[in-house]
């Protein structure tokens, strides 16, 4: 399962702390072994259910996220030097997880399409990602990422590093909404 994440995801090899990269796949891992998908369904999982036909897959998606985010941070470092430090681990490493809990929010039907879970209803996917963090040993940086990340963050200061994956996020998903005219609770992969 480690090397078809890694072949899906090659953003895990540019977190340089092996120790940060090992807690990250781990989390990968553990939350797979507990939800059911395989790398194979979630590169044709819908990122989101608000988008029916979703034109992105969830494995597109937290790609899109993590590199539009550390080539922001890498803006910053060209435009504005050390004056915004950004730890990029840190952001590589909550760009490639914070969605991580729609693993546990979501699940396909048997007629393919993906619906939300009856937990996920109760707990949407930055309280369960950020759980499934800690459990794996991530460090509370890499958990504010995660938890910030959606609009459950808007009442918090959010670090600069969760304020680039959180904008990352919206831009992906913004451009994508706009592509899709309608909106509803249970999406498929548009093919």
């Amino acid at each position: 399962m480690r090397k078809q994440l890694r072949s899906l995801m090659p953003e895990f090899d540019l977190i340089q702390d092996a120790n940060l990269r090992e807690q990250t796949l781990k989390t990968w891992e553990l939350t797979m072994q507990e939800s059911g998908w395989t790398p194979d369904a979630l590169a044709r999982m819908p990122f989101t259910l608000l988008i029916d036909p979703c034109p992105a897959s969830f494995i597109e998606h937290v790609r899109a996220v993590t590199l539009t985010a550390l080539r922001a941070a890498e803006v910053f470092a060209e435009v504005y030097g050390d004056r915004v430090p950004v730890n990029r681990d840190i952001l590589i490493a909550g760009g490639l997880l914070h969605d991580i809990g729609k693993l546990m929010e979501y699940e396909n039907r048997a007629d393919g399409v993906t619906v939300q879970t009856r937990e996920g209803k109760l707990l949407r996917h930055p309280f369960t990602g950020m759980e499934l963090a800690a459990r794996c040993g991530l460090p509370a940086e890499v958990q504010h990422i995660i938890a910030t990340h959606a609009g459950e963050g808007d009442k918090v200061r959010r670090t600069t590093e969760a304020t680039l994956v959180n904008h990352a996020d919206f831009m992906s998903f913004h451009s994508m909404l706009r592509m899709v005219p309608g909106k509803a609770l249970a999406a498929s992969l548009a093919r």
